[in-house]
This record gives C-alpha cells, sequence and structure tokens, in this order.
C-alpha cells in the first residue's frame, strides 16, 4: 500500500530550494534535504527526481500567489479592487521572496503553463468591471492596461523583495497607479482615494540575522 504523501514534506523541500538558489548555494539531491529531516528519496516521491522540483518551483510560487489574489474580496469600487490586487501582489513577492524569484525564471519550465495568466485574468476582469461602471474609458485596452499595472506591482517586488529598495519605497506604488488609472480616464480625486483604499500597506518584510525575511509586525 502506497504511503500518503504529506503536503508539509514537499512544502518545505521547495522552500528549502529556493533558499539554497537565492543564497547561490549548489542545489544537490544531498545538499536539498540535509538538516531537513528527511531522506534523498523524498525528492523522487514528491517530484520524481530534481528535474521535476525545477518546475515544481516555479509552479508553487504561482499557486501562492493565485491563492492571494483570490483572497482579496471585490468591492462595489473596481479601481479600489486594481490597487487591492497589487497590493496583495507585492505582499506575497515579500513573504515568498525566494519563489518569486524563481517563478519568472524562464530557465525552468511550469507544469501549468497557464498559471502565469491568472494573474493578468484577474487584473483584466477589475478593469472591464471599471470600464462598464464608466471610471475608465470605452477605448481603454483591458488587457494593455493590465500589463501596464502589472508592470508596475512587478517592478516594485523585484526591487524591494529580492533588490536594493528599501520597504519604504512601496509607498511609490499608489502614486504610480493613481496616475496610470486617471490617464486611462478616471477622475483624479477618486482615483487617488480609490487606490489609497486599495493600496493600504502591503505586507511588509525585513531580513532576520540569516538573511531572510519575515513578516513585520
Amino acid at each position: 500500500m502506497a504511503r500518503t504523501k504529506d503536503p508539509a514534506v514537499r512544502s518545505l523541500l521547495l522552500d528549502r530550494a529556493a533558499q539554497m538558489l537565492r543564497t547561490r548555494q549548489p542545489v544537490t539531491l544531498r545538499a536539498l534535504v540535509a538538516g531537513t529531516g528527511v531522506s534523498t528519496m523524498a525528492v523522487y516521491t514528491y517530484f520524481g527526481g530534481m528535474d521535476g522540483l525545477w518546475k515544481a518551483m516555479r509552479q508553487e510560487g504561482f499557486t501562492r500567489l493565485t491563492a492571494r489574489l483570490a483572497a482579496v474580496k471585490k468591492s462595489a469600487d473596481p479601481v479600489r479592487d486594481l490597487a487591492a490586487l497589487g497590493a496583495a501582489y507585492l505582499a506575497n513577492a515579500l513573504e515568498n521572496p525566494d519563489l518569486y524569484r524563481v517563478m519568472f525564471d524562464a530557465g525552468f519550465d511550469l507544469e501549468d503553463t497557464g498559471a502565469a495568466d491568472e494573474t493578468l485574468h484577474r487584473l483584466v476582469q477589475a478593469i472591464e468591471r471599471a470600464k462598464v461602471n464608466g471610471r475608465f474609458r470605452d477605448e481603454v485596452d483591458p488587457l494593455e492596461l493590465a500589463t501596464q499595472s502589472w508592470t508596475i506591482g512587478h517592478g516594485l517586488a523585484s526591487l524591494v523583495a529580492t533588490g536594493p529598495l528599501p520597504h519604504e519605497a512601496l509607498a511609490h506604488g499608489a502614486p504610480m497607479l493613481t496616475a496610470l488609472f486617471a490617464g486611462a480616464g478616471d477622475e483624479p480625486d477618486r482615483c487617488r482615494q480609490s487606490v489609497e483604499r486599495g493600496w493600504g500597506r502591503p505586507a511588509r518584510a525585513r531580513p532576520n540575522s540569516r538573511g531572510r525575511r519575515d513578516r513585520a509586525s
């Protein structure tokens, strides 16, 4: 009878591999499991080997992002919701900086090639709602505006979660999104209020003594 797989072991190995990549440690089979309390056989049990692990790492990053975005509740204000999705995107990157770095490394395949589309799809839906509500001009292309919005979020996430900028730089997100959405037709003052409500204060993280990032209280 086959043993039941423990999701916690799978998550442990993925987090461990991502951390090793970030700290530029060689990710070998034995190094991966060292100190984890699991055997090298676990890599084959859960991933079918190291090649499967690389695919699963990217997939896990998008799986966690999808779950984070799905937790954003829709409101009557679609512009607020767009900003809230951006804040959730940043929060996910700050809480999972190692996996976030791997998510956009095209050198690894994805298990589900459509996973990366989910983020963009949610933004497109919110923009379409904003057009229906008269917040954005009829001629605005939802896909183009969603791509521009994602670019802002991804740029901040890359520069703060895995790059050189301090967390204070997250404050630039709200005015950048306000300018983008006002340019799409929203009334500037109303737009600013909506964005600020949705943006709030994205989850913050700080490096601990071992170089990892933890949630700040």
